[in-house]
């Protein structure tokens, strides 16, 4: 499976409702499985508020799922798709 970092910060409606932040991830961990993915998810200090680790199988399951919880308010995310070594190796060996 395809897997994805996601850097999030609250918008202000997530931040007036921090309380019901730990349900609100529990609630997408299950949306994600519903979707046939994966989520882990890691409350941090700094610039981003959560980072959660993914794995869906395609993109635009990944894409959906994003787009799904996004359109709640609470959450605005930066997306990346990442690569384990096995696939860094298969990209690489397609350069020549």
């Amino acid at each position: 499976m395809a897997k994805y970092v996601s850097l999030i910060n609250w918008t202000e409606q997530g931040a007036k409702n921090f309380k019901e932040t730990t349900k609100r991830a529990a609630d997408a961990i299950a949306l994600a499985e519903k979707m046939g993915g994966k989520l882990t998810v890691y409350w941090t200090l700094g610039a981003h508020d959560i980072i959660t680790i993914s794995e869906f199988p395609d993109d635009q399951a990944a894409t959906a799922f994003l787009l799904r919880i996004g359109s709640l308010g609470n959450i605005r995310t930066q997306t990346m798709r990442a690569f384990d070594t096995q696939e860094m190796n298969a990209i690489m060996s397609k350069t020549g």
